[in-house]
Parts: C-alpha cells; sequence; structure tokens
C-alpha cells in the first residue's frame, strides 16, 4: 500500500464508524500516547514505543506523546 492509499483507508474507516474528525494521524497520535503510558507496565521502555513506530530519533516519537493533567497531578501528589 502507498501511504496515499493508507491515509485514505483511515478516513473511510473513520468514517464508518463515525469519526468525522479522526485522520490516520491522529490515530497514530493516540496508539503512541497509549503505547508510552502503558509500556512500563509491560517491561518496556520508550525505546521501544520509538522502535514500534518506526521513527529512527526518540525526538521524534516524544513529539506524538500527549501530557497529562491527571498524571502530573498523581505524581505531585506522591511527593
Amino acid at each position: 500500500m502507498t501511504a496515499a492509499s493508507v491515509v485514505n483507508w483511515f478516513w473511510y474507516l473513520y468514517r464508518r464508524l463515525g469519526f468525522y474528525r479522526c485522520s490516520s494521524h491522529s490515530g497514530r497520535r493516540t496508539f503512541i500516547t497509549n503505547a508510552a503510558r502503558n509500556i512500563s507496565d509491560a517491561g518496556g521502555s520508550l525505546r521501544d514505543v520509538q522502535q514500534l513506530t518506526g521513527h529512527a530519533n526518540l525526538t521524534t516519537t516524544q513529539r506524538y506523546i500527549e501530557g497529562s493533567d491527571l498524571a502530573k497531578r498523581k505524581v505531585i501528589d506522591l511527593m
């Protein structure tokens, strides 16, 4: 599949599910954020998330990871 056909395929799937403001990129962002939040539970690290995504540089992977206000509050509460 070409990159364009993957984008079109995701657009079609999201539309069928009723998601109208989603794209292949937003799905990728969600996957990477969730993987980063859960990778330590599987015994992994952010390097494993980087390898899953195929990024050559960890900095690229980090740009996809969304922050969580709730997680930040929990960390502060632990201190």
